[in-house]
């Protein structure tokens, strides 16, 4: 127990400092406000504020970060159950079952639920984390080259099967994700490509640009396009939920957790494929389904709880492999490349206080996230009365500004506004772009290990194969590429992404 409870006094001994205890307070803040407002994201936010983050200590920066992305599910909560719209994606399906519980004026009620199951599970992601995290690095240091590359194409190869939309479309962004990042110079040659004589792409197009471009810019203009219907604010009522709503909640929250905790490690799970599948979980094993969808406690407790585990254990593999399951994670990785530090599982070893003050902290951000939530509901309520015509040129100002600020560079605002206008078209045909972004940061690792097998194969692709783990990894990428190419299985996918 000393191998766990050392490293996690050390890691609390790091989180609550004033300056940590800080940035994780401000990125619990603006995680819940973004997570209000809808259309923005912790992606484009996280996206937004890399820029900002290369003046912090990498160990504020990521307790930030990290921050911005769990209080979003928090806050996406509050305006799903009161005004029937959800600030963030991963709360979608609470409005189905929260905004009925406040129209019976069970608001409050329903916001407690929703608060206390997040903690509940954050409380219990934040263990799953510091428990797994340690064996998969011991797990990780029997990887040599082959099987970190194997390891990439089978993660490369799962984002595309849980990618929304097209299975094509999704091959398409990831093989376009990998072409970008092989832009610049080659590193064993020091020739540069894919440059087209320009000289500012000589050390490869920016991660900052790309990501502020595709998510953040393209995502102002989607929302810019829509008109938002906004109901009435539910009344409260009292806060707290009666016994046989505790009854209720408590094992659904239970049951979300464990589905979040596990699809949050999967490459392209996270928050909103864990809510979706919760709360379809529930639904299938209550007595009485048709209560969902009118007011049940479950469908408000189980998505809730799910979408917040998903969010912390999607760290794991980020931490422990240097393996990004989820846009965000990619992000995450990219504002540890602008600090220096390679991520993998040499960070535990090398960076100690880094990894285990991050790991602290989302216990501390979620403690804090119930104690500002409940409190302050009508306060973040009454910013979706900013009129978008006002916020969203601020966000492209700030864009902007925090772009040029990272390199004095004009060259990279017009990049970014370049990648805004291709991500706005993808959204238009359909593409997700968060396969890209995951092909963009997997690319040039993915080359590096590949020439690295290679040469200590003396050029021989059979090393691939020979390899224990490398050869069960590639086995199960084509068996999953094989599987969600059959039509049977393709049909059974677009359905449940359809529902």
């Amino acid at each position: 127990m000393n191998e766990l409870f050392d490293p996690l006094l050390l890691g609390f001994s790091v989180a609550l400092t004033p300056g940590n205890l800080f940035w994780c307070l401000l990125g619990a803040l603006l995680g819940t406000l973004i997570g209000v407002l809808p259309g923005i994201g912790p992606v484009a936010t996280i996206a937004m504020l890399l820029p900002i983050t290369f003046q912090l200590e990498p160990v504020g920066a990521l307790i930030m970060l990290a921050g911005i992305y769990y209080g979003a599910q928090y806050g996406g909560s509050t305006t799903a159950i009161l005004v029937n719209m959800p600030g963030e994606s991963s709360s979608v399906v609470t409005c189905l079952d929260g905004f009925a519980m406040a129209r019976r004026g069970r608001a409050g009620a329903a916001l407690a639920v929703a608060a206390l199951a997040s903690f509940f599970a954050g409380t219990v992601a934040t263990l799953i984390v510091a428990l797994a995290s340690p064996a998969m690095v011991k797990f990780a240091m029997l990887f040599g080259a082959a099987e970190y590359f194997s390891l990439m194409a089978f993660g490369l190869v799962a984002a595309i099967v849980l990618a929304h939309g097209s299975v094509a479309k999704a091959i398409a962004m990831t093989v376009l994700g990998l072409l970008l990042g092989l832009c610049g110079t080659d590193v064993n040659s020091g020739t540069q490509r894919f440059t087209f004589g320009i000289p500012e792409l000589s050390d490869g197009i920016g991660f900052v640009p790309l990501a502020m471009g595709l998510f953040a810019i393209a995502e102002i203009a989607v929302q810019l396009e829509k008109h938002f219907v906004r109901d009435a604010m539910a009344k409260m009522g009292t806060l707290w939920p009666t016994r046989e709503e505790a009854k209720e909640a408590f094992p659904a929250a239970l049951r979300g957790t464990a589905v979040g905790s596990v699809l949050g490690v999967l490459p392209g799970g996270g928050a909103l494929l864990a809510a979706f599948a919760a709360y379809t979980l529930e639904k299938r094993l209550a007595k009485d389904p048709s209560r969902f969808g009118k007011g049940a406690v479950a469908g408000v407790a189980a998505p809730e709880s799910a979408n917040n585990a998903g969010a912390q254990t999607s760290f794991i593999p980020m931490l422990a492999l240097g393996i990004p399951p989820n846009a965000v994670m990619a992000l995450m990785i990219g504002a540890m490349a602008i600090h220096g530090i390679v991520p993998g599982p040499q960070v535990m070893t090398r960076e100690p206080d880094l990894f285990w003050g991050l790991v602290a902290s989302m216990w501390i951000g979620n403690l804090m996230l119930v104690v500002i939530n409940l409190p302050l509901v009508g306060i973040w309520v009454r910013l979706l009365r900013v009129p978008y015509r006002l916020l969203y040129p601020a966000i492209l100002v700030f864009c902007c500004i925090g772009v040029y600020a990272l390199n004095n560079s004009v060259f990279e605002v017009y990049l970014t506004l370049g990648f805004g206008v291709l991500g706005y078209l993808f959204v238009k045909l359909g593409c997700e772009p968060a396969p890209l972004l995951l092909g963009f940061i997997l690319g040039p690792m993915m080359e590096e290990n590949l020439r690295r097998a290679m040469r200590l194969s003396r050029g021989d692709p059979a090393i691939f194969v020979e390899r224990p783990i490398s050869a069960v990894l590639l086995a199960m990428a084509v068996v999953l590429l094989i599987a969600v190419l059959a039509p049977s299985l393709r049909r059974l996918r677009e359905k449940a992404f359809a529902e």
